[in-house]
């Protein structure tokens, strides 16, 4: 079991919890934490980029000049791609970029960040993180613990509202539901803080 001290929402030690190893305790797999981040960031991309080749370009129906005769290369259409307002040549079209990664591997890259989290001591714990939703206390929840200024993700239970209000609006901080954390909103901050509570739900959830 991995220990690591808690503390309260004013920065004092509030004592320690024990953590699985097998989910905050293991050799972090940088691969697959690299293969999962890149297919969720994959599956943000909309797709729907598109261009219109010369069969799709309006106009163009008539031959521009004769044949022969003229001096100059035959055309078919002024529609074709070397000519302003033609087609575009092998151009993008809608399509999906979701890439694949089954749950084992999901898993094992959450696993992966958050124990690399607590190796780096970019881990916080909070024996009880919740809030009036009231931005001027988040904020100084975040000075007690020294987090001031920097790139935070808090991970809050999924039905503490008040909690997400009071931290919404601060700059540089990403606040998440426990039911929406993945290895990129765990991996993309400078410290990750989260509530005794919330380490035992992710601990039963990645076991």
């Amino acid at each position: 079991m991995s220990s690591i001290e808690v503390k309260n929402v004013e920065g004092k030690a509030a004592g320690t919890v024990e953590l699985s190893d097998n989910v905050f305790g293991i050799e972090p797999n940088i691969p697959v934490m690299h293969q999962v981040v890149v297919a969720y960031e994959a599956s943000l991309r909309q797709g729907t980029h598109s261009t219109k080749n010369r069969s799709a370009v309006s106009g163009g129906g008539v031959k521009p000049f004769r044949q022969k005769g003229t001096g100059r290369a035959r055309q078919g259409t002024i529609r074709a791609p070397q000519f302003t307002g033609g087609g575009v040549v092998f151009g993008p079209n809608p399509h999906s970029h979701a890439l694949r990664a089954n749950n084992k591997e999901k898993k094992l890259a959450m696993r992966s960040a958050l124990s690399s989290k607590l190796a780096d001591s970019e881990l916080f714990v909070i024996d009880e993180l919740s809030l009036e939703p009231k931005t001027k206390q988040a904020k100084a929840v975040l000075v007690a613990l020294g987090l001031e200024g920097k790139r935070v993700t808090i991970v809050v239970p999924d039905d503490d509202v008040n909690t997400y209000l009071a931290f919404r609006n601060l700059p540089k901080v990403t606040i998440i539901a426990s039911c929406e954390a993945n290895t990129r909103n765990l991996l993309d901050n400078a410290a990750l803080v989260m509530s005794t509570a919330v380490a035992k739900q992710l601990e039963e959830v990645l076991a």
